[in-house]
C-alpha cells in the first residue's frame, strides 16, 4: 500500500522524468525533506529513478540531447540541496571512475554529460579534463585505486592516443583488474576491442549503464 512517503518519492521521479520546472521540482524535494525521509531514499528512489526514466526516453528517441542536458542540470541542483542531509546519513557510493579526454583532443561535451549522469547515478567521478597525458591517467589510477577508467575522444586523430594510453596502462602495471570504457564520436565498438578496452559506449547513457553493470554486487 502506498503511503505519503512513497508518494513524494514518486512525485520527485515523475517531476524529473517530465522535465518539470526547477522551482516545482525543488518544492517537491523540500516537502520530502520536511517529512524526514532519509536522504538515501530520496536520492535512490526519487532523483536517480527519475533520471533513469529520462535516460530511457533518450534511448527511445522521445527525448533529445537538450532534454538530457536539462534533466542532468536539474538533478545536479537537487543533489546540491540534498547534500546537508546526506552528510548526516549513511550514503553508499557505487565506486570511483577516473575520466578524461585523451592527449591531442580538447573536446569535452560528451565527457561532461557522462560525468554528470555518472555522478547522479552514485559514482564518484575524478575528471582529469581534456588533453590528458597517458601518464596522467596512470598517476590518478594509482592514487585512487579505482577499477574503472573512462577515455573520451571526439577526433579520429586522437584514436592513436587512445591506443597509446592503453599501451601505457599495460606497461605501468595498472591494467590488471581495471575496466576501461571508451566513449566519443570517434570511437566504435570494433576499435575498442582492437585496442583491448573492456567496452565502448555509443553515448553517455549507455556508458553509465555499463559502469553500473560492472559495479553490481
Amino acid at each position: 500500500m502506498r503511503g505519503p512517503l512513497t508518494d513524494v518519492l514518486d512525485d520527485i521521479a515523475a517531476a524529473i522524468s517530465r522535465l518539470d520546472s526547477a522551482d516545482n521540482t525543488r518544492a517537491i524535494l523540500t516537502a520530502a525533506l520536511s517529512q524526514g525521509l532519509p536522504a538515501a531514499d530520496i536520492a535512490e528512489r526519487g532523483i536517480r529513478r527519475g533520471l533513469e526514466i529520462v535516460g530511457q526516453k533518450y534511448e527511445a528517441g522521445e527525448y533529445f540531447l537538450s532534454e538530457l542536458l536539462y534533466a542532468g542540470s536539474l538533478v545536479t541542483e537537487l543533489f546540491e540541496m540534498l547534500k546537508p542531509a546526506m552528510k548526516d546519513q549513511p550514503f553508499e557510493r557505487k565506486g570511483i571512475i577516473v575520466l578524461g579526454t585523451v592527449r591531442g583532443d580538447i573536446h569535452d561535451i560528451g565527457k561532461n554529460i557522462f560525468k554528470m549522469l555518472a555522478d547522479s547515478a552514485g559514482f564518484d567521478v575524478h575528471d582529469l579534463g581534456v588533453d590528458v597525458e597517458p601518464t596522467g591517467f596512470v598517476e590518478e589510477l594509482k592514487k585512487t585505486q579505482t577499477e574503472i577508467l573512462g577515455l573520451s575522444a571526439l577526433l579520429t586523430t586522437a584514436l592513436a592516443e587512445m591506443k597509446n594510453t592503453m599501451d601505457t596502462l599495460r606497461a605501468s602495471g595498472v591494467r590488471s583488474g581495471l575496466r576501461v570504457l571508451l566513449g566519443g564520436n570517434a570511437v566504435g565498438k570494433a576499435f575498442g576491442s582492437e585496442i583491448g578496452a573492456d567496452a565502448a559506449a555509443l553515448d553517455a547513457v549507455e556508458g553509465v549503464e555499463i559502469c553500473k553493470m560492472w559495479t553490481q554486487k
